[in-house]
Parts: C-alpha cells; sequence; structure tokens
C-alpha cells in the first residue's frame, strides 16, 4: 500500500513531469476510479489548465488547478491512492498498460498517468471547503510531528500503539509497513498500549520515526534493505536482523503486524 514515502514520490513526480504544464487532453479509460466527479466534468475542468505546486498531507496529494480555489483559479485535483495506486510519467510512445485508469495529455506531449489495479480509492475534484474537509479529518502529516506532539497524540489512547501509529485521523502517513519497521528500531512491542508507553520508549519511537521517513522518502518507498525488518517479513522463515531470533507474523488491528519477540518485550 502506498504510504507517506510513497506519495511523496508521486508529488516529485507531478513536480517534474507536469509542474505548469497545461493539460491539453484528458482519457479516462475506467470511471471507476474517480470519485464525485464524472469523466465528463473531469475533462471538462482539467482540459486547457495549468498543473500547480502539487502538495502533500499523509497519504492525500492536492494539485490545484490555474494556482487552485484559494487564489481564483480553477478546482484542486486530489489523488488518494488506496492499495495499488501510482503515478507515472511517460512520453507518448510508451504504451499504455492495462491498469492505466486515467491518462492526461500535457503541453509537451508527455503522459501523466494514473495507474491503479484495485481501484479502491482515486481521484477527485474539490474547492477550498472541501480541501479543509478533508484535512481537517486528519492528524499532523508525520514528518512534522516533533517529540512534545508525540507524546501528547499517544496519551491516554488505550489502543496498541501500532494501530494508534496507522490511525490517520492521529498521524497522517503511515502504513503498515512503517509502523512495524518503526516499532522494531524502538523496540517496542507493537500491541503495547498507547498510553502505557513510558517517555523514554515514546522518545525511542518518534527518533525511530523520524530516521525511517527521512530514508524511505529519498527512496520512494520503504525500502527492503536486509538491515531492516521490511527486507525480513516476507522471508519463507524470517528472523530479525538484530538479534537473529526469529520473527513473530500475527494480526494487530486488522493488519499484518511482524515483530521481534526478543527485541520488542
Amino acid at each position: 500500500m502506498p504510504e507517506l514515502p510513497d506519495v511523496e514520490g508521486f508529488r516529485e513526480v507531478l513536480m517534474t513531469c507536469g509542474r505548469r504544464r497545461r493539460v491539453t487532453d484528458v482519457e479516462v479509460r475506467d470511471a471507476g476510479v474517480l470519485r464525485g466527479v464524472s469523466a465528463q466534468r473531469l475533462r471538462r475542468e482539467l482540459k486547457g489548465r495549468r498543473l500547480g505546486e502539487a502538495w502533500r498531507h499523509g497519504k492525500w496529494l492536492f494539485v490545484p488547478m490555474d494556482d487552485g480555489p484559494t487564489d481564483g483559479g480553477g478546482p484542486t485535483l486530489v489523488w488518494h491512492f488506496g492499495m495499488t495506486g501510482s503515478l507515472r510519467c511517460c512520453s507518448p510512445d510508451e504504451p499504455v498498460e492495462r491498469h492505466d485508469r486515467v491518462v492526461l495529455t500535457l503541453d509537451d506531449s508527455r503522459h501523466l498517468r494514473y495507474r491503479d489495479q484495485r481501484k479502491l480509492q482515486g481521484l477527485q475534484l474539490v474547492d477550498e471547503a472541501q480541501i479543509a474537509r478533508i484535512v481537517d479529518g486528519l492528524g499532523p502529516d508525520a514528518l512534522t510531528v516533533r517529540g512534545p506532539e508525540l507524546r501528547e497524540l499517544l496519551s491516554g489512547r488505550r489502543r496498541a500503539v501500532k494501530s494508534a501509529l496507522m490511525d490517520q485521523s492521529v498521524i497522517a502517513g503511515l502504513g503498515n509497513l512503517l509502523c512495524d519497521e518503526i516499532l522494531w528500531r524502538a523496540r517496542v512491542a507493537p500491541r503495547t498500549p498507547a498510553r502505557d508507553l513510558s517517555d523514554d520508549e515514546i522518545r525511542r519511537v518518534h527518533v525511530g520515526m523520524g530516521r525511517v521517513l527521512e530514508t524511505s522518502v529519498r527512496a520512494g518507498c520503504v525500502p527492503p534493505r536486509r538491515s531492516w525488518l521490511t527486507g525480513h517479513r516476507d522471508d519463507s522463515e524470517p528472523t530479525c536482523p538484530r538479534c537473529g531470533r526469529p520473527l513473530c507474523s500475527n494480526r494487530v488491528g486488522g493488519r499484518r503486524t511482524v515483530w521481534c519477540p526478543q527485541c520488542q518485550k
């Protein structure tokens, strides 16, 4: 599933491929990825407009058209990538893939393609009020959270710390892989109630979050390095890259969770 580092990578794709480029054509190959907007309206609203400065909050990507509604321009194009969504910058002679659902042709002939196999989320067009409703329902972006703020966000929550970290209304942008990696770095068991974390454990979670996000944003994903938990979670007999003991795998908050019972007591 795309998490904060992936979406930040998609933002870079937009900035490199489409920033200030005019949309000359819109091809909706599958309207099943459109949310609250018809294919006809999407074409009408985007064609002839320029893509503005893309910005991200958590797993949401916002692209104002002609500087967006706050500056008297067009609407804002919003992506949520669900489980399998991605953005690709392609030359016009590259074959369109089976799962390319929406193709924007830009004024330099390049294509900005939204590719999504499972179609769990997708695209929408929003105005200023709708942007506020989306962002107001989210916690602070994970890249901006400071230590004292993390302590405040987690204090008093009875749920497992893994579930609390994955809750987008608490902290926006963290997904399954990131949370497992962060908690492994912090030596915190994923089922520990968030409110029971000590100050030292919260400090370690915050440090781990910063380091994992920094590296993952540079890579554009949570990298499957062999020195990371992520690099072992799908092995046939996964072992901890720190202590060499077998890793555990079970469900926490409805999600497959991997941890080291020796390091994360």
